[in-house]
């Protein structure tokens, strides 16, 4: 029904207003002129549409809201504190302060009723799409008929510069592709970006854009019509084969006489004399700072009655599932929850030293695949590779394409996309996603996987084809710098293993892990290094002594990951002929065994052994760390070379004998000779 403006409606609209350029102005920092434009379509949908508690937060029925366009983040604010979830007024008045619950852009897990950690620009937009992915997987794999327990809209607010940014292209295109008709955006279309006119640098037809993409696509001439923004938003709501995008005409910093339409408001404060100009205009008090009229709080705080009233109703349909479907209900609440079925580690796979070699990739597609009957709410894709990431899940429908409840994820050729996504499913909750490429192609990603950290997201990316034992593809494809880059993140677990029983502790400690999980995985065959129980126990605390020395104290420590520790046993061999005793480390993770006590590192690297080289076919930075002043890295300080794998590791000089040479100099430098 089309909802007509009321004067409580302007009241309420110009609070928002006024709250957000009080805020900005009181920091001398950020971005006022978006959420002044963005007001009426914000306030149009939160009191019109949006199915959300502000007493609950995580309802799990809820409505999910995301602000792609972070950088307005006291409209944000500003809703949140009205509409009643805990964000007092005082923490609006120290907005982008330390240590308040206001930061500059928002913050999942920091401020309540923030979904998601927006603000470099499209990723807001594609973690939505993740969003409703993981709505209708859920809604697929556990509604019943006549039993709707889940059934909620992703909604969201992007800007011009969202549409810019590639992510939201790749976004748009997967979303259009899986039909996602619970996704609606707001597109605020105010012309505006830091330098200027849009049309200095975006020209394109946005609506023409999103449908070829295979949207729905709407437009409302004027952004303050609060009719044809509800007619909008209805017509979406009611179209359930497509996502849907509004076009919304504004004017950036809106009600301020001398600036409005001007890109001086996009990220400064108005000023003073400004700020009080605009008051005046829109018939506030210059004089009062922070005020919330009555009327307006009053007419904000019915979403708490409305959202009680809501979330009640669904409890009610969940008991009624229950009753009807009990082992179903079960599952579900467990899932929300976030927990694992008892006994779970049960269904992991094991391997016996001597079976045949076998990549990485390929031990962790038998993980996934053993475990996915038990953790059935996993699904997740590759970037159009999973023969390679080895990522398919066997007997399994595709997400989208065949079922909603498929669990196999095509996101074609889009890494961008399928980050953010991943991040929005991990965000979302109720499943397990995880997403694959080849590990040189996180270059691609590399703003997703930090929001990941960012946030603590439970995503997990399966990342193959791990270093120059690429091979033939050559240096474009095969990574060297990449380990070090993402050892640096914090936040961010990686993990490198080094044989099957390894890659089987990495996907456990990645599964139960609370945040992000890189798996770097081989593209060629390894040996099963030693008894499986032993490797998994030593391998999940990061670091472990794989072998050690014959008798008495070792004359030096070799430390590998992945694939070269393989090679670090054989040089070991090799040196024991000779009479020098090693020790081998198998390091799969910097960041799981730097969290273990200090008693527990100093037992796998004594202090007192100063001879230590590090293996590794990749940049050596950060391993002065764990070698010391007398070790040595062999490593890769320059890109690799197109050839047959075991070419590339010989020429560069990772062999056994050159591992022994490399040992036998670390050994002399550190006793002096």
């Amino acid at each position: 029904m089309t909802q007509i403006a009321t004067d409580i409606d302007q009241l309420c609209i110009n609070t928002i207003r006024m709250l957000s350029i009080d805020a900005v102005q009181k920091a001398n920092s950020g971005h006022p002129g978006t959420p002044m434009a963005a007001a009426p379509m914000a306030y149009a949908l939160w009191q019109r549409f949006l199915k959300h508690n502000p007493a609950d937060p995580a309802w799990p029925d809820r409505d999910r809201f995301v602000l792609s366009a972070g950088h307005a983040s006291m409209l944000l604010y500003s809703l949140l504190y009205l509409t009643g979830y805990d964000l007092p007024l005082e923490q609006l008045e120290q907005f982008r302060q330390f240590g308040s619950h206001t930061p500059g852009h928002p913050e999942y897990g920091h401020t309540p009723g923030v979904e998601a950690t927006t603000g470099p620009l499209g990723q807001g937009f594609g973690m939505s799409v993740g969003f409703a992915m993981a709505e209708r997987f859920l809604a697929a794999h556990f509604n019943r008929p006549g039993h709707e327990i889940v059934d909620h809209y992703t909604y969201g607010i992007c800007s011009d510069g969202d549409l810019m940014e590639g992510v939201a292209s790749e976004a748009a295109s997967l979303a259009g592709t899986l039909k996602l008709g619970k996704l609606i955006f707001l597109y605020d279309d105010n012309h505006i970006s830091i330098e200027g006119d849009t049309a200095l640098a975006f020209h394109e037809d946005v609506e023409k854009r999103f449908a070829a993409y295979g949207w729905h696509v709407q437009h409302v001439d004027d952004g303050n019509d609060l009719a044809a923004l509800a007619e909008a938003l209805e017509a979406a709501r009611a179209e359930t084969g497509r996502p849907s995008i509004i076009r919304v005409r504004t004017t950036i910093a809106y009600g301020s006489p001398h600036m409005a339409g001007s890109a001086k408001t996009h990220g400064s404060a108005l000023g003073e004399e400004e700020v009080r100009a605009t008051k005046a205009n829109l018939g506030w008090d210059p004089d009062k700072h922070f005020f919330v009229p009555d009327d307006a709080l009053r007419e904000f705080r019915t979403a708490l009655e409305r959202g009680r009233e809501a979330q009640a109703a669904w409890e009610d349909r969940l008991d009624a599932y229950a009753r009807d479907y009990p082992d179903e209900a079960a599952r579900f609440r467990r899932a929300i929850a976030g927990a694992f079925p008892e006994r779970w580690v049960e269904a992991l796979p094991s391997f016996a030293a001597g079976d045949p070699d076998m990549s990485t990739r390929v031990a962790s597609g038998k993980v996934l695949n053993a475990v996915a009957p038990v953790l059935d709410t996993l699904f997740g894709g590759s970037a159009d590779l999973a023969p390679s990431t080895e990522t398919l899940l066997k007997g399994e429908s595709d997400f989208g394409i065949e079922s909603w409840a498929g669990r196999n994820i095509h996101f074609g050729v889009r890494e961008h996309a399928m980050a953010a996504a991943v991040n929005g499913m991990a965000l979302h909750g109720g499943v397990i996603p995880y997403g694959a490429t080849f590990f040189v192609f996180t270059d691609y990603m590399r703003a997703a996987l930090r929001l990941a950290a960012l946030q603590r997201a439970h995503s997990t990316f399966v990342l193959t084809h791990d270093s120059i034992g690429l091979g033939e593809d050559g240096p474009t494809h095969q990574p060297v710098e990449h380990l070090a880059s993402f050892r640096a993140m914090p936040g961010m677990s990686l993990i490198r293993p080094a044989d099957a029983n390894e890659t089987v502790a990495a996907w456990k400690l990645a599964l139960e892990h609370n945040g992000p999980t890189l798996l770097v995985l081989s593209r060629q065959n390894l040996p099963i290094l030693a008894d499986a129980a032993r490797v998994r126990e030593g391998a999940v605390s990061g670091a472990y002594v794989l072998a050690d020395a014959a008798s008495g104290t070792p004359d030096i420590i070799l430390i590998a990951t992945g694939s070269e520790v393989s090679l670090a046993m054989a040089a070991r061999g090799i040196l024991a002929e000779e009479g020098i005793h090693a020790r081998v480390v198998s390091m799969p993770s910097w960041d799981i065994f730097e969290a273990q006590s200090q008693a527990y590192r100093d037992s796998v690297l004594p202090p007192a052994i100063a001879a230590r080289l590090a293996i590794e076919a990749a940049s050596p930075f950060g391993w002065e760390r764990y070698t010391g002043p007398h070790g040595d890295v062999l490593g890769l300080d320059h890109f690799g070379a197109s050839a047959p794998y075991k070419t590339v590791f010989e020429r560069f000089g990772f062999t056994p004998e050159n591992v022994a040479r490399r040992a036998r100099a670390v050994i002399s430098r550190a006793r002096g000779g």
